[in-house]
């Protein structure tokens, strides 16, 4: 193409789609976000003039521009393991809308992003009938999972990826990162360590600054950058007990009984990661919007050593080794309160994983 691609961004959260999409030199031309405060993040980073903050349905066809890729994530609590598992839950009818939009804006490609079993659901079904004879029965599929850390991100969190193309097909972009990288002829998966080993180990306050700024005419707190997400949390000293018996890999079977909750002691099996801590040499496990919490997940800083006290690290990830792990770069800007801004990293496709989808995309476009 002679100029840089037009973009539509759909269930546009703070903006990790298009973060990945701009890094291949994409320009966005509409983004819509119902939630305020993930709509003024991505305000503040790709200016307010073409976020719509609102209800999706009430863009109007006349207000969708013409674009060359629509991208997005149609809210997916129904489909995750996570959620109601509710065919029936009104989001999961929203992936209609971005159909809607796809019809107005004509694209050469579409792509949805969900999460890993959204591809057996009914509503995927819907979705390839639309495609047989309805709503984009211009548009030949590609669908299918793709693991984060095969494509350069320091995480192991799998997606349910569909490209819409009426340019012909696109198969989905071959991996660059593997686990067995002299097999494959890739290089070796992304790690912690190359992610969030150059932070202060300890950061030296609990608070976000107390700034504001206004967006859409709201009041909101931010702009945040950098290390202003580098807080830590207050946990209870039986907390820092159990944080201190985990060793990288680790979770809750390592707690001896004394220090176990009833509800854990009581149940055996499952939940393996819960009390997690994470490993060093290894890709994290997936961050989820409530990675602040322990009992939620593999969220345990991975520095331990079994042999000295004194080089164990007993705290949460903060928001900023959160987002770093997401691949948002050191200059994304954020809004919001701290579980409003967690919501917003947890809910976002990494940015390392859009991008690739963007580059390879980017190749087929007209």
């Amino acid at each position: 193409m002679t100029k840089a691609p037009t973009l539509i961004d759909l269930f546009a959260g703070c903006g990790g789609m298009t973060a990945g999409f701009t890094r291949h030199g994409f320009n966005p031309v509409l983004a819509v976000e119902h939630d305020l405060h993930a709509a003024a993040t991505y305000a503040a980073n790709y200016g307010e003039d073409h976020i719509h903050w609102g209800d999706i349905a009430e863009v109007a066809d006349d207000d969708i521009p013409d674009a060359d890729v629509v991208i997005g994530g149609p809210p997916c609590q129904g489909f995750s393991n996570l959620g109601s598992k509710d065919v029936n839950d009104p989001r999961n009818q929203l992936w209609k809308q971005y159909l809607r939009f796809v019809q107005i804006a004509r694209p050469q490609v579409f792509v949805i992003e969900n999460v890993d079993r959204f591809h057996k659901s009914a509503e995927f079904q819907l979705l390839r009938d639309e495609a047989d004879h309805g709503m984009i029965e211009d548009y030949e599929l590609t669908h299918g999972l793709l693991l984060a850390a095969d494509y350069g991100v320091p995480q192991r969190r799998t997606r349910t990826i569909i490209i819409g193309s009426r340019v012909g097909r696109i198969p989905h972009p071959e991996p660059t990162h593997s686990k067995f990288p002299t097999l494959s002829g890739t290089q070796p998966w992304r790690t912690v360590r190359d992610a969030i080993s150059a932070l202060p180990e300890r950061p030296d306050t609990t608070e976000l600054p107390d700034t504001k700024t206004d967006y859409f005419g709201r009041v909101v707190p931010g702009e945040f950058k950098w290390l202003d997400l580098h807080f830590g949390r207050k946990p209870r000293e039986q907390s820092l007990l159990r944080y201190d018996c985990i060793p990288p890999g680790g979770g809750r079977f390592d707690l001896p009984d004394e220090l176990l909750p009833r509800c854990w002691r009581e149940k055996k099996t499952g939940t393996t990661d819960v009390m997690g801590r994470m490993r060093w040499d290894h890709p994290s496990l997936t961050i989820r919007t409530e990675f602040f919490k322990p009992e939620k997940g593999q969220y345990l800083h991975p520095q331990w050593e079994a042999d000295r006290p004194e080089r164990r690290v007993n705290r949460v990830i903060t928001h900023l080794e959160a987002a770093l792990l997401q691949e948002f770069p050191e200059t994304f800007a954020w809004c919001g309160s701290k579980i409003q801004i967690a919501k917003q990293i947890g809910n976002a496709v990494p940015v390392g994983l859009a991008a690739a989808i963007a580059r390879h995309v980017q190749s087929y476009l007209q």
